[in-house]
C-alpha cells in the first residue's frame, strides 16, 4: 500500500521553503513532486525599476551566500552592453572574491551535510573553517555577507593585505587534509549515509541539465571557469574536480577537491596579483553610450552556473529586463531521480546534497 508524505514547506533539514510531495510503499520512496513559489519577491520586476547602479545593490540581494557572484555576473553583462573591459588588478580581485566566497559556501554546506548525519562535531569544525573565510572577506570588503565588491567596469575595494588571506588558505588546507576529508571518507558513518545514497546517473544528469557540483558528482566534467573563462580565471592553473558515482558521497567529495582546487587558485591569483587602477573611467554608469541592447554573461557559481541577461531600452535610466538563471533552478529537478528507491529516513540527506537555495530560485 502507497500513501504520501509531504516534507516541508517547513524542511527537516534546510530553513526555506520548499515542498516535496514523497509517494512511498513501505519506508521506500517509489515518486515525488516537488512544488516551489513558496518565498517568491518579484526581484527580476524590482530591477526594472531601478537605476543600472541600484540594481547591482538590488541583485547582490540574490542569494545571501553567493551575493558576490551575483553583482559579478550582472556587471559582466552591463560591461557587455557598454564595451567597458576592467583592468587586469580588478579582474584578479573578482578571481580572489569568487574563490573566497566559493570556499565560504562548500565549507557551510559541508558543516549541514554533517548535521544531518549526526556528525556534530565535525558541523562545529566546519563552521569554525567557515568562520576564518567570513573574516577575510570582512577584512578585504567591511561585510560578512554583501561585499559590494562590483561594480561596472572593475572593482571598488583593494586587497591591502594578501598575506592575512595566504595565511587562511594555509590553516584551512591544513584543516581539510588533516580532518575533513579523512573522515568524510573512511568513516563509517558517513559511508552508511552517504555511499550508494540519491544516485544520479551520468544519463540522467545529462538529460536533466543538472549544473556544477552535482553534474560533476555524476561524471559530467563541465566548469564555466575552464569552459569559457572568465575575469582572470584564463589565466590560472587548476583541475576541474570530476567523480562517476552521482551519489551523495560523490557530491561531498567532489566540493571536498573544489576547495583545494580553490586554495590553489587563490594562491596564484594572490601571488601575480598585477598593480593598477580597480576600475575604468570616472566611476559613472553612462546609459547612453550603449553599443548592443541585450548582453548576457555566465559564471560558474559555488552551486554551479549562474546566466544573466540584461537588456536596455533606448533613453531610459533603468534596464529593460534583468534576467537571472540561478543553479539550483536547474538542478533541483533532479531531485525526483535521487530520492527515487531510497529510504524515507535519507531523504533530507538526499535533497541537501545539491545544496539548494530556493530563496534564489524562487527570486
Amino acid at each position: 500500500m502507497s500513501y504520501k508524505i509531504p516534507m516541508g514547506p517547513y524542511h527537516p533539514a534546510l530553513e526555506e521553503p520548499y515542498k516535496l510531495d514523497l509517494i512511498c510503499t513501505g519506508e521506500t520512496v517509489t515518486d515525488a513532486k516537488l512544488h516551489i513559489g513558496f518565498n517568491f519577491r518579484g526581484i527580476e520586476h524590482l530591477a526594472e525599476t531601478r537605476n543600472y547602479i541600484q540594481v547591482i545593490a538590488l541583485m547582490e540581494r540574490v542569494c545571501g551566500i553567493c551575493s558576490n557572484i551575483h553583482t559579478l555576473t550582472l556587471c559582466q553583462a552591463m560591461e557587455g552592453l557598454t564595451a567597458l573591459t576592467p583592468p587586469p588588478r580588478a579582474q584578479y580581485i573578482r578571481v580572489v572574491m569568487a574563490e573566497l566566497e566559493r570556499l565560504h559556501s562548500h565549507v557551510l554546506w559541508a558543516g549541514i551535510a554533517a548535521k544531518l548525519m549526526g556528525f556534530k562535531t565535525m558541523f562545529m569544525t566546519c563552521f569554525e573553517l567557515r568562520e576564518k573565510v567570513m573574516d577575510i572577506l570582512q577584512a578585504i570588503s567591511g561585510n560578512r555577507v554583501n561585499y559590494s565588491m562590483n561594480r561596472v567596469g572593475g572593482v571598488n575595494r583593494d586587497i591591502d593585505d594578501p598575506q592575512a588571506v595566504l595565511k587562511m588558505i594555509d590553516a584551512l588546507e591544513a584543516e581539510m587534509l588533516r580532518t575533513v576529508i579523512p573522515i568524510f571518507t573512511t568513516s563509517s558513518t558517513a559511508r552508511s549515509r552517504c555511499a550508494g545514497i540519491g544516485v544520479l546517473t551520468h544519463a540522467k544528469a545529462i538529460s536533466c541539465g543538472v549544473v556544477g557540483p552535482v553534474a560533476r558528482a555524476s561524471g559530467v566534467g563541465q566548469d564555466i571557469r575552464k569552459a569559457a573563462p572568465y575575469a582572470a580565471y584564463g589565466e590560472m592553473e587548476f583541475d576541474v574536480p570530476v567523480q562517476p558515482d552521482g551519489d551523495v558521497k560523490a557530491r561531498l567529495l567532489v566540493r571536498a577537491l573544489e576547495i583545494m582546487e580553490s586554495c590553489k587558485i587563490l594562491r596564484q591569483a594572490l601571488s601575480k596579483l598585477p598593480p593598477g587602477e580597480l576600475f575604468v573611467g570616472d566611476g559613472k554608469f553612462d546609459f547612453t553610450k550603449m553599443v548592443t541592447t541585450t548582453s548576457t554573461s555566465r559564471v560558474e557559481a559555488p552551486r554551479g552556473e549562474v546566466m544573466y541577461s540584461v537588456s536596455w531600452k533606448e533613453g531610459s535610466r533603468n534596464p529593460a529586463r534583468v534576467h537571472v538563471r540561478t543553479p539550483t533552478f536547474a538542478v533541483m529537478p533532479a531531485i525526483r531521480w535521487m530520492v527515487l528507491g531510497a529510504r524515507l529516513a535519507d531523504t533530507p540527506l538526499i535533497q541537501a546534497s545539491i545544496d539548494p537555495c530556493y530563496s534564489c530560485t524562487d527570486r
